[in-house]
Order: structure tokens, then sequence, then C-alpha cells
């Protein structure tokens, strides 16, 4: 468990400025007119609107993308009612949660007030302000017949993530255990250590998936409930047993299924000897559970087991749910948050954490072997697919059930919105990988015997995007896949040292194509006993549809067997490359990054034409700018006058093309400066470059390395263009990820009939 110093974590939250959140406006206020616009006299104009028409708060304020975080204080943490003010550090936390998982805004809330009546009230009156409400840190079991009331009386999303999101999360979680150990929901026996909130809330979640009330045993600190308790609210009293059971060891016996959520330590070693084979134990206290998890699978090796912590695998984790929950909420304007809702958050995740994890996750996590399993129930909180894929099913939840004011009509659409909310803009990826889907083509991967080719090969046949050839030793890759958990299945693998007559074949090819090219016979079998010639060689002979390689090799060494065997397309003159910058306000192209060192002017026109066909493919008008370190002649020197003179020549070939240069960068790149200063460029009213072709390799490559590293933006590449064929180079120690999207990239390649893709 992460080790956490208390003068560290109060340096964190008093460093300035104090807190964790902060207003920041999302319209510019750096003019009178802006000023104006903003607040008096022109808010007025919205002011009018919204009284005409209420709904309208929707589209002129950011209601709709605003959530009340609020507590009283009363139950906080595992610190109990240390009130209000102490609560705040955690609300604004919350706050910060919601804003990175989901990209939901947040006010948090600290109510002075313990009566439920009077917190009733206040909570209520709050509804203009807010598109929804997650009260947060309220003791039951007060908070039973606050939510409740809340529900009944407000007409926005509202949720008690104390009872609602432990619920959720742990239903997925047991729907999974029950399915790996061949149980059924309503046949278990369960134990619950715990009567509060987030416990009797997990256990009406588990009734609707079809729990027998009757085989549930609940214990508090004051021991079993039963008909002859008193002190309890009438929810809890709801799961008081008939049966003669008097102490927790009498529940364990042949139970299958352990819920904590009370205590450290109150569940000892012997119990869980008692409990039926494959027992399911969710130890949720914390930080320390009701039995620590290396104790418990010390004691029993058939445990399946969850805990709230981070250091153990199935974690139960709120985060989770309440940001997709919320975020598919808002999004349709729901008026509640139901039990369809929850439900569909409940599936989403159970089946989520079926599929193939992402690389990515992998690495954050430091685990290779991540998939569906005793140690792998629920996915983990930094699962980037989480929000499309619990909000996308909360939404039509609610939708389906009745409670949505707005509808969504095309899905693809909202995951592209989802995911440009948290910062990341996917959709020219997403329509590659669809149009990839559609007609997978074969991909050969000359490093097919190394563990990212392997990851990245299975995920493309579990997700139906290409069909994966591997080029590789077999042992090897086999060994590799058993250590990392891999199914190669439907991924095929060739040996090429034990490919003799293949070899051969290719080798009398090679020779014929290149005997005039200093190539021998000899020498062609020779070469043929390297994979990134024998992998050229299957693209040629159309045993495969695209190759891909780079990964272990530089650039240059990797691109030279694929010229020789594969060459140019027709009409082209050299081959260039270009990476795709995705950001938040739209995918960039730059070019040349990794082929033409130091091109001259007129080679510069040939990496226009070819980048400008390419921005094409990938579906986008290209806006090119010729950059260089001047602004039109504003200061001389070789590269500037270089650049000048490619856009001459570009703009004399390609007549239609919107380009212009020399430039600046950013100059290329901001609209407002082009009007301002230079308005007589094209790009001026055309909202600035989106394509910027570099004087050298040089610049090219920096600019792209510095926006990968510190930009925030993800960076596809480099593409090869100007191929017969489909090749396409990785960069060195590409990540799991980019390989994924340069296979897409290639089968859409692929797709195209010769000179007409990339």
């Amino acid at each position: 468990m992460l080790k956490i110093n208390k003068q560290d974590a109060l340096n964190y939250h008093s460093q300035s400025p104090a807190g964790k959140i902060e207003v920041i406006p999302t319209k510019p206020v750096s003019t009178q007119l802006d000023l104006a616009l903003a607040y008096s006299p022109g808010v007025a104009e919205p002011c009018k609107a919204i009284a005409a028409n209420k709904d309208d708060v929707y589209k002129y304020t950011a209601k709709g993308n605003l959530v009340g975080v609020i507590s009283n204080g009363t139950a906080v943490l595992g610190l109990g009612n240390i009130g209000p003010d102490a609560s705040k550090p955690v609300m604004e936390g919350k706050g910060v949660l919601f804003k990175k998982f989901a990209g939901i805004d947040c006010f948090d809330i600290e109510i002075d007030a313990t009566d439920p009546e009077e917190f009733i009230r206040i909570v209520k009156s709050l509804e203009p302000t807010f598109g929804g409400i997650n009260l947060e840190d309220i003791k039951a079991p007060e908070c039973f017949p606050i939510e409740t009331a809340l529900r009944e009386q407000m007409n926005i999303p509202l949720m008690h993530d104390d009872q609602h999101g432990t619920a959720i999360i742990s239903s997925a979680a047991l729907l999974n255990a029950l399915e790996v150990v061949g149980k059924k929901i309503d046949e278990i026996q369960v134990v619950v250590s715990g009567a509060g909130a987030a416990a009797i809330s997990c256990l009406r979640l588990y009734l609707e998936l079809g729990l027998k009330r009757e085989n549930v045993v609940v214990f508090d600190k004051d021991g079993i409930i039963n008909p002859q308790r008193t002190d309890l609210a009438a929810l809890q009293m709801q799961f008081a047993t008939q049966r003669d059971i008097t102490s927790l060891a009498q529940a364990m016996e042949g139970a299958d299924f352990f819920l904590g959520l009370s205590a450290a330590n109150v569940l000892a070693p012997e119990l869980l000897l008692k409990m039926a084979a494959n027992p399911i134990v969710f130890a949720l206290a914390n930080p320390d559970p009701e039995i620590a998890y290396d104790l418990a699978l010390a004691t029993r090796q058939d445990i399946i087991m969850a805990t709230g912590r981070s250091d153990h695998p199935n974690q139960v984790n709120n985060v989770l749910g309440f940001p997709y929950i919320f975020r598919g909420a808002l999004d349709v304007r729901a008026t509640e948050i139901n039990e369809a809702m929850k439900l569909a958050a409940v599936h989403a995740l159970a089946e989520l954490a079926k599929e193939p994890v992402p690389d990515m996750v992998n690495k954050a996590y430091g685990d290779n072997t991540l998939s569906f399993g005793r140690t792998y129930l629920i996915p983990k909180p930094l699962d980037p697919r989480l929000i499309t894929t619990v909000s996308p099913a909360v939404a039509k939840a609610a939708m389906e059930s009745g409670v949505a004011r707005t509808q969504i009509d095309d899905w693809f659409a909202y995951e592209d919105e989802l995911r440009a909310r948290l910062g990341v803009n996917q959709k020219l990826m997403n329509r590659i990988t669809q149009a990839a889907r559609s007609n997978p083509k074969r991909v050969v991967f000359a490093e097919g015997d190394t563990y990212k080719i392997l990851k990245a090969a299975q995920i493309l046949h579990d997700e139906g995007i290409a069909q994966p050839i591997l080029l590789g030793n077999r042992n090897k890759i086999a060994r590799i896949a058993a250590e990392n958990s891999l199914d190669l299945e439907g991924c095929q693998i060739i040996d090429i040292l034990h490919e003799e007559a293949k070899r051969e074949e290719y080798a009398q090819k090679l020779y014929e194509k290149r005997q005039r090219r200093g190539i021998t016979l000899y020498e062609g079998r020779r070469l043929l006993r390297e994979r990134n010639y024998f992998g050229s060689m299957m693209l040629e002979t159309g045993e495969a549809d695209a190759f891909i390689t780079g990964l272990s090799k530089d650039y240059g060494k990797s691109i030279v067997p694929s010229l020789q065997v594969i060459g140019v397309a027709e009409s082209v003159k050299r081959v260039a490359s270009m990476y795709i910058i995705q950001h938040k306000k739209g995918p960039y192209f730059f070019a040349d990054t990794t082929v033409n060192i130091d091109p001259s002017a007129e080679e510069m026109v040939e990496i226009i034409g070819l980048t400008s066909r390419a921005v094409k493919f990938f579906d986008t008008e290209p806006r090119v700018g010729v950059i260089s370190y001047s602004n039109f002649g504003s200061n001389p020197g070789e590269l500037p006058d270089k650049a000048r003179r490619a856009t001459e020549l570009a703009k004399q070939r390609y007549p239609d093309l919107i380009l212009d240069g020399e430039m600046q960068a950013n100059t290329a790149l901001n609209p407002e400066l082009l009007r301002e200063q230079y308005p007589f460029s094209p790009l001026a009213d055309k909202g600035g470059a989106n394509t910027l072709i570099f004087p050298n390799v040089i610049s090219g490559n920096i600019a792209y390395k510095v926006i990968q590293e510190i930009g925030g933006a993800e960076v596809i590449g480099p593409i090869l263009m100007g191929m017969r064929k489909p090749v396409h180079i990785l960069q060195l120690g590409a990540s799991v990820r980019e390989i994924v999207n340069m296979a897409a990239i290639a089968v859409v390649d692929a797709q195209h009939p010769e000179g007409k893709g990339l």
C-alpha cells in the first residue's frame, strides 16, 4: 500500500493556491467587449431568454455539466462525524475525480445541518444551480430518508455515492466472481458484516440481480439483525433474518459469499475455513479490510478476494462508477438516477472486464497479465474505456426507462464527444478503426516475437481490426504469450528460418527484380533470412496486404528492404513521412518528419503533394502552411528562401490547394494573428493551417517530439507516404497503442487499390 506522509499531504493541500480546485472562465475576458458580453449589459440577453423558457438554462449556462458535491460531514471516510468544515478536502477531491474521469465540473458545498429535514430543504433549494447532485459522507440511518425525499422532490439526477457507488461496483464484481466459480446468484448463501448505507444499498441492488432475501444474514456492531431488534431503520430491518443464528461463526458455515463493510479484522481465518468451496470474500473496510488479503489467500487457496485497496487485485473503487453514471445522466438531462440506470452501469462494468486489457492500463499498473478471472473481476480505475462503456449504457437506460429529457441518436458521435471532454480528440482514429473493422486485411509484422507486437496482435484480432501475421521464433512467441497471458489464437505465426522453400522462392523473385541493381542470387538468399525482406516479399507476392516494421531498428535500416522490394507508387519520385497530431482542437498533420533529411525546394513540393493527398485520405481538407523561422520575407536566410520557393512552385502545381508560406509555426496555426497581421493569406479566413510542411527533418522531428512529450496531444505515426503498397515503419520502441493505430491505418490503406492509398 502506498505510504502517505502526513506532512506531504498537508503540503500538497496548502501550497498556493490552497486546496485542489479553481474556477476558470471558458470564454475570453480580455477586452472591454468581452467584459460587456460576460456581464453587464450583455448578460441580460440570456437572462431574458431563460426567463421566457426555463430549459434554456442548459443552453446559456454551465448547469448541464455542473454537479454539486454536497455533505454535512457526519460520516467522512473512516473519520466519522468530523463536521462540514473538515469534510471540505474530501468534497474538493471528489470534484477533482469528476473532472479528471468524466469532464464534469463541480462545486463542493458543505452544509452545517444535521437535522434531515433542514438538510433536505437546503439541498432542494439548490436545484436551479446544478445539473445533478452527488450526496457524500452522510451517516446512516439519516442518509436513507434524505436521499429518498430529495429524489422525490427534485427533477435532476441525484445519488448518494456512499450507498450506490459501492453497490454498483461490487455488483459487477460479484456477477463476474460467480461466473468464474460457476455459481448462481439466486442460490448463494450470503453473510454481511456491516449494516450502514453502503451495505444496505449493496444488498438492495443484489436483490435486483436475483439474490434471495432469505439467503442473507446481516451483522452490525451490535450483533445479528433479526426481528427482535428495535434500534434500526426500516431499510435495515428489511434484512432481518428469521434463522436461528446468533454468531458470525454459525452464519459462515457453508456460506458462498462474505461482504464486509464494517471494520478491520472482524473476520478470523478460521471462519473462512467454514465457507463453501470457492468462497467469494469482499472485505471492503478501508484502509484495513475485515481480513488481510495475504492472510485470506494463505488460509484458502480457492478464495476469490476483493478489497477497497489499490495494492491488491479486484479493488472495489467508486471512481469506476460515479463519474460515468453522472456523465450519462447529464448528457440526456435525466430527471433521476433510477434502478435501470444503476443496473446498466453494473452490466457495462462486468462486461468490460471480459475485454482484452489495453497496454496503457498494463503499463499504469505494471502488470502484463491482466485478464478476466479470479484476480481481475472489474476494470482498473485508469482504464480509458470506462467513459465510453459506462456512460452510454447509463444514457441508454435513462432513455429506455423514460427519465431522459433529451435523446442521443448517433452513439458513435457521442463516444467521440465523451473522449473530447477528456481533452483527447479521437474522431479521426475512430473513423479509421471503424473502416478497418469493415474489411480487415492481413498485416505482417516483422518483429513478431516481441511482447508489444504480440499484445497488439491480440488486440487487432480480438477487435476485428486486422488479421495479424507474426514473423518470429515460435518457441519465443509461445514463451512470451504464456508469461503475459496472451491469447494468440487466430494469429498466423511464421518462423522464416524453417521456411526453406518459401525463402528460395522469394530469393528467386528478388534476384529477378534487383539483378541489375547489385543483388545476386546468393545475396538474395542471404537477404531472405532477414524478416524485413521476407515480410516485404509476402506483401509483394500478395500473401499479405500490409507490412509493418521498425519497432526494434532505426528508420533508415527498416525502410530500405521495402524500397528495394516494393518500391514507390507510379508517378511518385520519393517517399515521405507524416505524423498525425491528435489534439482537442482537432487533428494536425506534420511532414516530413523522418525520411527526407534536407529536401530541396522542388523536393518539398513533392512532399506537399504527398502530404495533401494523405490528409484527404483521412477525410480532412488540407490547409497547408510551409514553415520556417520567417514570416513572408521578414527574415533572410537559406531556409526561408527554400520555403518561399517551395510555396511558389506548389501553388503553381496545386492551384486548388489552400496553401501559404513561408511562415512561422505560430503564425500558421493562429487564425486571429493571420487575420490581424497577414489578411492577404488564404489561410487567414480558413481557420489557419492544419498541415505543416517543415523545411528539413531536423525541425519537423523536433516539433513532433516536443508536442508528444509536453504538448498534451497524442501523436500517431510516422505514416509512410508514396509506397506502391502499404508499408509503414514504426517509431523505434513504439507503444502497443501506437502499433494498433498504425495497423488500423495500414488496413485502411490496403483497402484501396494500388495508387489510391497513402
